[in-house]
């Protein structure tokens, strides 16, 4: 089985995907040694270790660079590319073709822009249409930002269902944590329903009774990191106690030689 067919497959079990989503290697391979079967990225990492803003396409050389790296590891990854990084679909289906040649299992791929305003659906739906087309081996979660935004949310449903048609293998709905509504769209999809994980929201074993097949971390666990990083440093200047366990520098060496 390849690591895609196997991404695939983790869709279909009997609880959903809890999928963390890493920033760098080292954070990726912590997490695939800690045992979990796939891995996500978050574009919110990924632009802010390189000091750039998110959801602006201003990452794709950093987004394609990391993706080549996590390619190298033993468990599919899926890559969260914004919204494609460009307009043009024929763009954005060679972007993701480098992709799948760097080992890449599946894509985020999000209708809204500039963090500000949603794609029209037939737009977005085109660029969904042309990735499939052109590898469509790769999984690709089609996210929609409706809830995110808090804007158009009555059309969440018809977007959704859009993309499915267009090709979409996963449907992604981070801000929706209200039962009901996850369990409409659960109700009306074919493809496996994504929700960002909320404290405040449904536990895993409650989304799961609702249907949904997949929980991502989204941006939770990198910036629980800078949290614990300001506090460890303060920890240090105050001689206080440091809290938790602490990876060695031989237990990130051994991750990074393997």
């Amino acid at each position: 089985m390849t690591k895609t067919e196997l991404f695939r497959s983790l869709h279909q079990g009997g609880k959903p995907l809890v999928l963390p989503n890493a920033w760098d290697f080292g954070s990726a391979a912590m997490l695939a040694d800690a045992g979990f079967p796939a891995l996500g990225t978050t574009s919110l990492g990924v632009a802010a270790a390189a000091g750039l803003p998110d959801g602006t396409a201003a990452t794709r050389d950093e987004t394609l660079s990391l993706a080549r790296r996590l390619g190298r590891l033993p468990v599919p990854v899926s890559v969260d590319v914004e919204g494609g990084f460009s307009d043009d679909p024929g763009e954005v289906a060679e972007f993701c073709a480098e992709l799948t040649a760097a080992g890449i299992a599946g894509i985020n791929l999000e209708d809204s822009r500039s963090n500000t305003a949603l794609a029209d659906p037939e737009t977005h739906g085109a660029l969904i249409a042309a990735v499939k087309a052109r590898v469509p081996e790769l999984f690709i979660n089609a996210r929609t930002d409706t809830h995110w935004l808090g804007v158009d949310t009555d059309s969440t449903l018809d977007r959704v269902l859009h993309y499915e048609k267009c090709g979409a293998d996963g449907i992604f709905v981070p801000g929706v944590t209200e039962p009901d509504q996850i369990r409409t769209l659960t109700t009306a999809l074919t493809a496996p329903l994504n929700v960002l994980f909320s404290p405040t929201g449904p536990s895993v074993a409650e989304l799961a009774e609702l249907g949904v097949r997949r929980v991502s971390t989204g941006s939770l666990l990198y910036r629980a990191a800078l949290a614990a990083a300001v506090k460890t440093a303060e920890s240090v200047t105050n001689g206080q106690h440091l809290a938790g366990e602490i990876p060695s520098y031989a237990t990130i060496q051994r991750l990074l030689e393997a």
